[in-house]
């Protein structure tokens, strides 16, 4: 019998008509649906994205990744989720992954694929890619993401100063990821330096309850969601 193809299809950050084309087809065509589960029994982002374009018919396959350091608990999870996923593969049933933003880019998905693969090495696995937040975040604000010769760098939840000083030294347009557990490290950082006025927050861009920060000059208090992005325009000219 042949095996099942596993699908990771990135979504986008919200909207849920921010999903290709491509995505939504083999989306509806799979007769499996996987997703991240939600925290404390409540529907996950991924899961809220997808759900205008579920079928009845559809399996739903929850799957826990905790948000933990713990090398082997994460592990244990990766595992335990790549199993799940395996007994409809084996069956001959292709499963689709909704994974919010974009597949290759800081996601779950990657830890489960390289599992599988690595457990499963027959199995086969296509990549279909999505709207990035940092994407959508520069969308909701109006503002190009990069112009001319700009150079981008993106940094995920950022733990030591010195990285942030290190991307402004090279780079005019500057992403933190997941900035809400630093804001108050970076809002200090950026006010010695004067870059205020030149950053921006966007929090769960494209959801109905996104919400933009300018002006942060007023704003060294924020208490922001795990869905926040800031981003850093040096020498901004539009």
């Amino acid at each position: 019998m042949q095996l099942g193809t596993l699908y990771g299809i990135g979504i986008g950050t919200g909207d849920p008509e921010l999903i290709t084309l491509k995505g939504w087809r083999q989306l509806q065509n799979a007769p499996v649906v996987a997703f991240p589960s939600g925290l404390n029994n409540q529907p996950g982002v991924a899961e809220t994205i997808i759900q205008p374009w579920l079928k009845p018919e559809q399996i739903q396959l929850s799957l826990t990744f905790p948000y933990v350091q713990d090398e082997s608990l994460l592990h244990q999870a990766w595992t335990e989720a790549a199993e799940k996923v395996w007994f409809y593969l084996n069956q001959g049933q292709d499963v689709a992954f909704a994974c919010e933003g974009d597949i290759s880019f800081y996601s779950t998905f990657n830890y489960l694929a390289q599992t599988l693969n690595h457990n499963h090495p027959q199995v086969s696995i296509v990549a279909i890619p999505g709207i990035a937040s940092p994407m959508a975040a520069a969308a909701v604000l109006g503002l190009p993401l990069t112009v001319r010769d700009q150079r981008l760098t993106i940094l995920p939840a950022l733990y030591h100063i010195d990285r942030l000083e290190q991307a402004l030294n090279s780079a005019e347009v500057v992403v933190l990821m997941k900035v809400g557990s630093v804001y108050g490290q970076v809002w200090q950082f950026l006010k010695q330096r004067n870059l205020l006025p030149q950053a921006y927050i966007v929090e769960r861009a494209t959801q109905p309850n996104q919400k933009i920060y300018s002006n942060l000059e007023q704003l060294p208090h924020l208490s922001l969601s795990y869905f926040s992005v800031l981003i850093i325009i040096r020498n901004q000219s539009y």
